[in-house]
């Protein structure tokens, strides 16, 4: 089985991305392997602190373990956004391949401090599992804001060169225009976040390491190819999916007043969310060729 780290070697190369996709039930799971399947490419299935206690943390890595070994896929599970430690480690002890340390919200210099000490407790557990460090602002929460989030503060690409150095994290998630969540005028189709390529660009070339775009959901589709060029590497989502599941759910009920049966009920969930993967991974790997 390829690790996380030696496909992204592979992405590097190609300048291509890797999907990275939360999911809080199993229906979300089935329709991501599923699409990546079908397109023969890696895919993450990532869970916030949020999500992992609704799903269960050694639940999920047991989950996505049975699907690896069923049909020698190549799924990766990421502890995202984790923020404390005692968090981190549960995951690695629990078979996770990566974990998104996230203490941006901390000063500079204590976010690289904890972040260092992080790095290190997680690599003595699983010298394989790939971690990721985060600096920068792009807002909380994976849902629909009333308004697009404005002033978010940018990673520097000083910032980014320092942190990468002192912290050995595997994996940076900058701040370069992206934002977690939709603003209703993107639901709407009315407008789309935009990125900064150059910065990205000039990131990856100051830092050499692995970059990741988070709050994909809603990013104009050229920014996101351009971004992947310029060296992103993963890219997650997440409101996208949530959104395509309650119009999943939404649509089988309207079709189905009195149904109670939940399998039949998330059936078109698991279509919905497939839909989307296959339409994001599409966009990731354009440039990949087939495994």
């Amino acid at each position: 089985m390829q690790l996380l780290r030696e496909a992204l070697m592979e992405a590097d190369q190609d300048r291509v991305a890797i999907g990275h996709f939360n999911i809080s039930d199993l229906a979300a799971l089935k329709a991501i392997a599923e699409a990546g399947r079908q397109l023969r490419v890696p895919v993450v299935i990532g869970l916030s602190e949020g999500e992992r206690r609704f799903v269960g943390t050694r639940e999920a890595a047991a989950l996505v373990k049975s699907i690896r070994d069923e049909y020698s896929q190549r799924i990766y599970l990421n502890a995202d956004h984790t923020h404390s430690l005692q968090s981190a480690l549960e995951a690695a002890r629990a078979g996770f391949d990566s974990v998104v340390f996230d203490r941006s919200e901390l000063p500079f210099e204590q976010n690289i401090r904890e972040t260092k000490e992080a790095v290190k407790a997680l690599k003595e557990i699983s010298p394989n599992i790939v971690v990721e460090g985060e600096i920068g602002d792009i807002g909380t929460g994976s849902k629909i804001h009333a308004n697009a989030l404005e002033k978010l503060v940018l990673t520097t690409i000083d910032e980014a060169t320092e942190f990468v150095q002192l912290t050995k994290v595997d994996v940076l998630s900058p701040a370069v225009g992206n934002m977690h969540g939709l603003a209703k005028s993107m639901l709407a189709g009315e407008s789309e976040k935009r990125l900064h390529i150059d910065l990205i660009r000039d990131i990856k070339q100051a830092t050499g390491t692995f970059l990741t775009l988070h709050g994909a959901s809603g990013t104009n589709k050229g920014d996101l190819e351009k971004a992947i060029e310029a060296g992103i590497n993963i890219v997650h989502v997440n409101t996208d999916i949530r959104v395509a599941w309650r119009k999943g759910i939404e649509a089988a009920l309207t079709a189905n007043p009195d149904e109670v049966v939940p399998y039949v009920l998330l059936s078109s969930a698991v279509d919905a969310i497939r839909d989307l993967a296959l339409a994001r991974l599409q966009i990731f790997s354009s440039h990949r060729s087939p495994a």
